[in-house]
């Protein structure tokens, strides 16, 4: 009977070690294998930006929905926040800079904020003329700097090139902005690079000596100066127009309507466009991120709702513009590198002061 108990016992106890040699018997190691695999954090993207649209706000959402990336905001006036990156250094949690003209991105790469990129996704989908010549910053949209009238007071026959606006015809009937505003120190830049020094001064001097006024407000006071019969033309930028003509307040849209959009130099040189461009900074964080990021924004998907929300012109050439910017027609763009509108931009500011460009 004792020597059956033993027996009995050294099977139950082989059974045991078996089933322990399998896992079955360990239930700490059953537990860790049952449990699922953590998903590992995508992380986040740090974006400093000058722009303030519901649009860009939207885009963010969708990167988020579709690469799990959270993206942090900092908006504010883009000049403060060149200052603010510059002065921050190694110390920034910034990873992204956003900002409105090549000559204010031209600024922020002198001042060291930005890194060169890699990326054949954005290489493929932004013209090499719309991107900087080492990579720092790519468009993301593009704006067309345009001659305005009134509908009610003049001929689009009669209009012809930025140069015309110098003529006799136009003697204080031309509206545009203070020569501190880069918009207009961009649009002389590209005049430098095209025609010349002298020709550029003797555009700038004429176009003091036609003014309806003296310069005031942003591009969408010029508008409403036209209207108002302050002066009969105004040089401003097709955003602005678009704006309000797709503006929920009846009002802007009265005053859009009573306006046309004139696509200047186009048997010559053809209409100045200028960008709203991005890049990665230099002490980014979240490089890899940030790639996507940009990525994202050159795609088509992206670059549809830019056009068809924000009421600009894509830099993907794969995506048409808005209903609305097309019906304006096609036009001929500038046929220069648009790093040039940085790189004359202190020649630019000098003839300005040169001439009394207010």
């Amino acid at each position: 009977m004792q020597k059956r108990l033993f027996r009995f016992g050294s099977i139950v106890m082989a059974a045991g070690l078996f089933l322990s040699a399998c896992g079955g018997g360990n239930s700490e190691q059953s537990n860790e294998t049952s449990k699922p695999a953590e998903k590992e954090d995508p992380g986040v993207v740090n974006l400093y930006t000058g722009r303030h649209y519901d649009t860009d706000d939207q885009l963010y959402k969708t990167f988020t929905e579709q690469t799990g990336i959270k993206v942090n905001v900092i908006k504010g006036e883009e000049d403060e926040l060149i200052e603010r990156l510059a002065r921050e250094g190694e110390a920034t949690q910034g990873d992204l800079f956003f900002a409105a003209d090549a000559g204010r991105l031209h600024w922020a790469k002198e001042k060291g904020i930005f890194q060169a990129v890699e990326s054949e996704v954005l290489d493929k989908n932004i013209p090499e003329t719309l991107r900087d010549k080492d990579n720092e910053w790519y468009a993301m949209t593009k704006r067309a700097r345009v001659i305005v009238y009134a509908k009610d007071r003049v001929n689009p026959e009669d209009l012809s090139t930025y140069e015309d606006l110098t003529s006799d015809k136009w003697k204080g009937k031309v509206l545009i902005r203070s020569s501190e505003n880069v918009y207009n120190q961009s649009l002389l830049a590209s005049f430098l690079e095209l025609n010349g020094e002298e020709a550029a001064k003797e555009w700038a001097q004429g176009i003091v000596a036609n003014m309806a006024r003296d310069p005031k407000g942003g591009d969408t006071d010029q508008l409403k100066a036209v209207v108002a019969g302050e002066g009969d033309v105004a040089v401003m930028n097709t955003y602005y127009v678009g704006r309000l003509q797709n503006s929920t307040n009846p009002e802007e849209v009265k005053l859009a309507e009573q306006v046309g959009v004139f696509f200047p130099n186009q048997e010559t040189t053809g209409t100045h466009i200028n960008i709203s461009g991005i890049g990665v900074t230099k002490h980014a964080k979240n490089k890899e991120n940030a790639i996507k990021f940009m990525e994202f924004l050159s795609s088509e998907e992206a670059q549809k709702l830019f056009a068809e929300g924000n009421n600009e012109y894509p830099a993907n050439p794969n995506v048409e513009a808005s209903e609305l910017l097309k019906s304006w027609g096609d036009f001929k763009e500038q046929d220069i590198h648009l790093n040039i509108l940085g790189e004359r931009n202190a020649n630019a500011v000098k003839i300005f002061n040169e001439v009394g460009w207010k």
